[in-house]
């Protein structure tokens, strides 16, 4: 997430608004989120093709370096909602360059291929969009953002022009860079402008709780729409027969029991807890919660699509390790980005989400040991069981105790 703060001389007038003021999301947020959905479901067709340790490595790196940028859009609209021509005309070149990337996505690391370099124009284009937005409405400090996020645009072009070590290089590079954007943009405007921190926090914390919350709660629901895309290509032309429909149950199911865990009372905690959190903490109460923590989360959900894939092809048979680590793994990596979440938030409890991690990964077993089947099955009552632990026998059971942070 990039955080960006412009003083009150620089504000654009017409659309000053409270933080606490309603801001609902835009048809058109959801249209550019639906564009970057796209970008899990390339990741998933990479995951699905190559099983691997080193795939899963520069999985990480292509979102982890998409997904910044994401929270950046997110943030942007937040502070200058897209309600002018112009604006929505910038969020749309936005999209666009947004679908560049990913279509480039199944052969960026390819050194036969163009895709790297053409992703990483792409995501320059991304980034001088975002840029050239913010300008519109924030002045001079856009410069603390914009200039980082485009040398990381340029190292990720770059690497398209390397192979190995060094284009992996380059990539975790570009993802330090924007790792450091946040404090240039919190202390370069302070030294350059005369302002204090404490006055840049407060500025940066002028969030708007609901609209936050509601865009990356409609971000993650699509992205489970990955989950029931997977269901039907790994049914694909199979015979309808007991197991396969078990199968095709236990994964909605699975998916389900994910989206439970999550928006029963998670989201609704979430904008209690950013209402309640002081301004100058907000900010970075976001970054937390909807970057670092978020960034498992909407992994875990491709990872969960490519196994599923994988899964129900195979669904009365044993798997290999890597579809039974993805449809493990993919779990886990959801729940302990939703345990991150909520620590972040101050929502309790999380030791029951803690507890079921291993119990997760463990049901790898069942895949390789017994069928895929058994791993579905393992799957869906350890978060069954968790969900309904959580509910019965927790003290904060009836109530999510959330709080403000710091």
């Amino acid at each position: 997430m990039t955080p960006e703060a412009a003083p009150p001389h620089q504000a654009d007038i017409s659309t000053a608004r409270g933080p606490q003021a309603p801001q609902p999301v835009t048809t058109l947020e959801l249209f550019f989120d639906l564009v970057f959905v796209y970008t899990l479901t390339q990741l998933t067709v990479v995951i699905a093709h190559d099983l691997s340790w080193a795939t899963a490595g520069r999985v990480t790196l292509l979102f982890a370096l998409l997904y910044w940028m994401y929270s950046a859009y997110a943030y942007l609209t937040n502070q200058v909602p897209p309600d002018r021509p112009s604006r929505r005309l910038l969020m749309l070149f936005g999209m666009g360059a947004f679908l560049i990337c990913a279509l480039c996505i199944p052969h960026v690391f390819d050194p036969e291929s163009n895709a790297g370099v053409v992703f990483g124009l792409g995501f320059l284009l991304v980034v001088v969009v975002h840029s050239v937005l913010y300008t519109r409405s924030h002045g001079g400090d856009v410069i603390w953002y914009a200039v980082p996020n485009s040398l990381a645009a340029l190292a990720v072009t770059g690497a398209g022009l390397c192979s190995g070590l060094v284009a992996d290089g380059l990539w975790v590079l570009a993802i330090a860079v924007q790792f450091l954007t946040p404090r240039l943009a919190e202390y370069g405007p302070a030294r350059r402008g005369g302002r204090s921190t404490s006055e840049l926090r407060v500025q940066l914390g002028g969030l708007h709780p609901g609209h936050l919350v509601e865009r990356h709660g409609l971000l993650l629901i699509v992205s489970f729409g990955e989950s029931v895309v997977a269901i039907g290509v790994g049914v694909g032309d199979l015979p309808f027969t007991p197991g396969v429909f078990t199968g095709v149950f236990l994964a909605l199911t699975l998916a389900g029991a994910l989206w439970w865990t999550y928006f029963v009372r998670d989201e609704g905690g979430a904008e209690h807890a950013f209402a309640a959190t002081p301004p100058e903490r907000r900010w970075w109460l976001a970054m937390t919660a909807y970057y670092y923590a978020f960034v498992p989360m909407l992994l875990g959900v491709a990872f969960l699509a490519a196994g599923i894939k994988k899964a129900l092809g195979h669904i009365g048979e044993q798997l290999h390790a890597g579809p039974a680590l993805a449809l493990a793994g993919g779990v886990a990596l959801f729940l302990g980005g939703d345990v991150a979440f909520r620590y972040a938030m101050r929502m309790f409890p999380v030791g029951y989400r803690v507890m079921a991690v291993p119990v997760v990964l463990a049901t790898v077993v069942l895949g390789m040991r017994v069928s895929a089947l058994a791993q579905l099955l393992g799957l869906v009552v350890a978060l069954v069981l968790m969900l309904g632990v959580e509910a019965r026998w927790s003290s904060c059971a009836g109530r999510l105790r959330a709080g403000p942070v710091g």
